[in-house]
């Protein structure tokens, strides 16, 4: 039996993660396609999309802290505050987009740490720069994503992925295989298929904003506002440790990629495909996450933090529980996942180990998704950036460097594990960092409950 706190999660979270799931299925049929192309190409598609989400998630992840801002209005009933938040959350956007770009259009400090063949990094290269102007409308669209889940209204975003995703795969086999006269493009053909869904998709998004009536209540349109130093260095104070814990978390994962790459085209398409499954599996527990961080900002907007801490603790149950279920889906299901994806025996017995590996460091991964929403929600997003740089970046990708590519001589000598030992690190860096932040979160609930009145 649900209870009303757990049916308030589940509602939010189920539109996020169609959308979500939506999202991500662009990168698994990218990854599919390019797979039954060539190994060549299934590589360049898969680190290409480590590079490309380095760069864009923390950038995007700055922009996240439009939603614990938004959220704390929305609690408060004060619409007014929340389209002033937009209008400079709209600026934000426009100053981070430049820097974004440059970064995903000339990848070579990224390109040269993977040490790839010059057909693979030629591939990877071009699938980058067409990215990159795709970039600009995901964070376009992001800035409405934050919003419109802040406000409680994710169907929207539900709708507008389905769409894209609906738009996107036809593109793809027209530009990654070559119909109606354009040249085939291989792996990087998915780029451009998606380049192309982006914008259209942002450009109808914010068409929706504009023209809807429940979206006019929030008057985003019906002044003009110049950037405001004070708004924008909030925002930054929230918004920068969240983009960095989002560094964190996905750069560990691309040079772990970018390391990977050193073994060959085979250990590189079987770590593909081993993070691509990691991250779809991700968007159950991220939906959840995201759920619980909206319901408690606007509890706490509300002046209830009981609620907020129930809602909090609430979450890690089920987060727990939709967890659980997924890591043996995953081992259960490794093989065919394997075939699926690919043609290549070599790379399919590769990824079929790998996903055993996936499915114990998915438990951790969705607990600590839990921790740190939870603390955003709280609007605290500096301890959970430090916890994750150590764990995350020092154990887990320092680890796995040290047991993957050079083996290890302490308890005792060990030969180098190649891509497993990379995963064994991985499970170990988000095993403590989900323990860390879970008592984070219960130490800050329990002090907002102890401000209360009567509260000792």
């Amino acid at each position: 039996m649900t209870t009303p706190v757990s049916k308030s999660i589940l509602n939010l979270a189920l539109p996020i993660f169609i959308g979500q799931i939506a999202f991500m299925a662009n990168g698994i049929i990218d990854i599919i396609m390019a797979g039954h192309i060539s190994a060549v190409d299934q590589a360049a598609v898969g680190i290409g999309m480590s590079v490309f989400f380095s760069v864009f998630v923390p950038f995007m992840g700055v922009l996240l802290a439009l939603s614990p801002a938004v959220s704390y209005h929305y609690g408060a009933d004060n619409h007014a505050a929340i389209g002033e938040e937009m209008r400079q959350g709209l600026w934000l956007m426009l100053f981070l987009a430049v820097p974004m770009f440059l970064l995903i259009y000339f990848p070579d400090p990224f390109l040269r740490i993977s040490q790839l063949t010059p057909e693979v990094e030629a591939k990877t290269r071009a699938y980058l720069q067409y990215s990159a102007w795709g970039s600009l409308a995901q964070l376009l669209f992001r800035v409405f994503y934050g919003f419109t889940t802040a406000i409680s209204r994710p169907r929207i975003v539900m709708a507008l992925s389905l769409f894209a995703l609906a738009i996107k795969v036809p593109l793809n086999f027209v530009f990654m295989h070559g119909y109606f006269g354009f040249p085939a493009m291989g792996g990087v053909g998915s780029a451009v298929a998606t380049m192309i869904a982006v914008w259209i998709t942002a450009a109808l998004t914010w068409y929706i904003v504009w023209r809807d009536a429940d979206y006019r209540r929030y008057q985003i349109f019906v002044q003009w506002s110049w950037p405001k130093l004070p708004e924008q260095l909030y925002l930054l104070k929230l918004g920068v440790p969240i983009g960095v814990t989002f560094l964190v978390d996905v750069t560990s994962f691309t040079f772990m990629a970018l390391f990977i790459a050193r073994l060959g085209p085979t250990a590189s398409a079987a770590h593909g495909i081993a993070t691509n499954l990691a991250a779809f599996s991700y968007m159950l527990p991220m939906s959840l996450a995201l759920s619980v961080s909206v319901l408690i900002g606007q509890a706490l907007g509300g002046k209830d933090p009981r609620l907020a801490r129930h809602t909090g603790k609430v979450g890690f149950v089920l987060v727990a529980a939709c967890a659980s279920v997924v890591a043996v889906m995953l081992v259960g299901a490794s093989s065919w996942l394997s075939q699926v994806y690919t043609s290549d025996a070599a790379v399919r017995n590769l990824a079929t180990q790998l996903l055993m590996l996936v499915a114990v460091y998915h438990l951790f991964d969705a607990l600590l998704a839990m921790g740190i929403y939870a603390l955003r929600g709280y609007k605290v997003v500096l301890a959970p950036m430090l916890v994750c740089a150590v764990c995350l970046w020092g154990l887990g990708l320092g680890g796995g460097w040290l047991a993957g590519l050079h083996g290890l001589s302490w308890p005792q000598s060990v030969a180098p594990l190649g891509v497993p030992g990379f995963w064994y690190s991985a499970i170990a860096g988000f095993a403590l960092a989900s323990l860390l932040v879970a008592v984070q979160f219960w130490h800050v609930s329990g002090r907002e409950v102890a401000t209360l009145p009567g509260k000792n």
